[in-house]
């Protein structure tokens, strides 16, 4: 049985409202398959947090229709809608949102903390994850000790700890120096090459080429 794509935008648009209304996403037709790996650039206040925003089940489209995995997203419950998104969303931002008195692991099970799952499993979940961008060594590491571009592996594996259909990154390589910033482009492209859906939001052309195929936006439409 074919399984469904990861996106699927059908007329989707964000307005919001106000005197004038505004349009901050118009309404636009997109398809990520599973397994795709995309970016999508533009400039400031060209609608780039609008779409992530929508992307990542944070707001609500005012026009159209979003299917996550198959899942007509506008059905769904406000508390269904934020248990979809935390189950089949990661989450990578350039902030790196790591809290500084807990360990690797640690923040790694954050994503975790809310759900039922058991605490032991929560561990061996958070460990599997950090091996698998390569810091199982830095487990008990503190946040402030590792580089920049290992704290961004450890939000990275926070956020593959419940295996999610899509890794959603916003500006991931904003905070990093240029070495670091090719390290962690390396792994997205290692956790492409698995499978991995992912989907990069950036300003930089250069991070934007990494994608297999690249969106632009400007002035809230969506075109490529």
């Amino acid at each position: 049985m074919t399984r469904p794509p990861v996106i699927e935008f059908e007329g989707v648009g964000l307005t919001y409202p106000g005197t004038p209304p505004v349009a901050a996403l118009l309404p636009c037709e997109l398809t990520v398959e599973r397994g795709e790996f995309i970016t999508v650039v533009g400039p400031s206040g060209s609608g780039k947090s609008t779409f992530l925003n929508v992307a990542g089940l944070l707001d609500a489209p005012t026009a159209g229709r979003y299917l996550l995995d198959g899942i007509d997203t506008a059905a769904l419950p406000d508390r269904e809608r934020t248990a979809l998104r935390g189950r089949r969303i990661g989450f990578v931002f350039q902030s790196f949102h790591l809290l500084p008195h807990r360990s690797a692991l640690e923040n790694a099970t954050l994503a975790m903390l809310y759900t039922e799952v058991p605490r032991a499993e929560r561990l061996a979940r958070a460990r599997a994850a950090l091996d698998r961008v390569g810091l199982g060594h830095r487990a008990d590491a503190l946040p402030g000790r590792p580089s920049g571009g290992e704290r961004q592996r450890v939000a990275i594996a926070r956020a593959l700890v419940s295996e999610p259909s899509l890794l959603l990154c916003d500006e991931p390589t904003g905070n990093l120096d240029s070495a670091n910033a090719g390290s962690v482009l390396a792994l997205l492209d290692e956790l492409h090459a698995v499978g991995m859906t992912v989907l990069v939001i950036t300003h930089d052309p250069a991070v934007a080429a990494r994608g297999r195929r690249t969106l632009s936006l400007r002035d809230g439409r969506v075109s490529g």
